[in-house]
């Protein structure tokens, strides 16, 4: 006569000790180890503590209007200049030259952010001056808002020198920012927020070059003119003015920030569950194997279900 299986069911089988005993202490290393080991692998892996994220973001950028020129018209160390900054401009006496400027900003691409600076100036020359080398600085400001509000000023420096002297200068680049630390994920951060050349100064050592780009480097959050392409061309007409052409984009940015708590634990916690899942599975059947063979004396005692009346 065939038999074949109608109903099935798990039979529960309790395992019991006292405490002051080998199972017991057995019991207590398994569960260190299944729970404990996990975090300890994990953190050892690295990148357990994410201290550093980055995320995209198109900045919010708009020209100052501040402009400091030098151009050298000598290898001797003779120079022409111009700012549009008034007590500079008196302390220059003969060596001021007024250029005609034409600026223009462009949001390409319709989103409300603009995207390119154009700038054109055409700085007067004397018959015999000629120009071997500009250094151009221009001022931004500068914001971002997704995560911590960074509202700043900051810097493009042009800077270009040849042997032969040109009747043009054409410069294409990026103003892309420089992190020497990673941004809050939130709050506000303002300290770079304040006028990167003092306008209001009478002092000549307001307006020194290498005081202004070392003071401002000094700064962790700065911005720099990324691949210039300078153009320089020569051929100047005697009477012509010196020509400059600045074209500046304003592209997308990988922002670095230090994640907050509940980004940090997310992480962690993935990575800790992940490994979590494997050791449970491990040591589920070493328990099983040691108490199901008594390598450690317990007392079994089969747990049945009461009948239903």
């Amino acid at each position: 006569m065939a038999f074949y299986e109608v109903y099935s069911h798990p039979a529960l089988i309790r395992y019991k000790t006292s405490v002051c005993t080998k199972a017991t202490l057995f019991l207590f290393v398994v569960t260190c180890l299944t729970y404990i080991a996990p975090l300890l692998v994990a953190y050892r892996s690295q990148g357990f503590w994410t201290k550093r994220s980055t995320y995209e973001e198109q900045p919010v950028v708009r020209f100052q209007y501040q402009v400091l020129l030098v151009a050298a018209t000598s290898t001797r160390g003779d120079y022409v200049a111009w700012s549009t900054f008034p007590h500079l401009n008196r302390m220059l006496g003969s060596d001021l030259r007024i250029p005609s400027l034409s600026v223009r900003e462009e949001d390409q691409n319709r989103d409300g952010k603009l995207d390119l600076l154009n700038l054109q100036l055409r700085l007067p020359l004397k018959a015999e001056e000629q120009v071997y080398s500009v250094q151009l600085l221009l001022t931004f400001s500068y914001q971002l808002f997704r995560m911590s509000t960074v509202v700043m000023q900051s810097l493009a420096y042009v800077q270009h020198s040849s042997s032969v002297p040109g009747a043009k200068l054409f410069i294409n680049g990026d103003l892309r920012l420089q992190q020497r630390t990673p941004l809050p994920h939130r709050g506000m951060h303002n300290i770079y927020n304040a006028s990167i050349i003092d306008g209001s100064s009478p002092f000549a050592s307001s307006y020194n070059l290498d005081s202004i780009i070392g003071s401002y480097q000094d700064r962790n959050l700065t911005t720099v003119l990324s691949c210039p392409m300078p153009v320089w061309t020569v051929g100047r007409a005697a009477g012509s003015p010196f020509e400059i052409n600045v074209k500046i984009r304003y592209p997308l940015e990988v922002i670095s920030y230090r994640p907050g708590f509940w980004e940090t634990i997310k992480l962690a916690w993935i990575q800790y569950v992940s490994v979590l899942l494997i050791f449970l599975w491990v040591f589920e059947r070493v328990q099983r194997f040691v108490f199901q063979n008594q390598v450690l004396t317990t007392i079994p005692v089969s747990v049945r279900k009461p009948h239903l009346s």
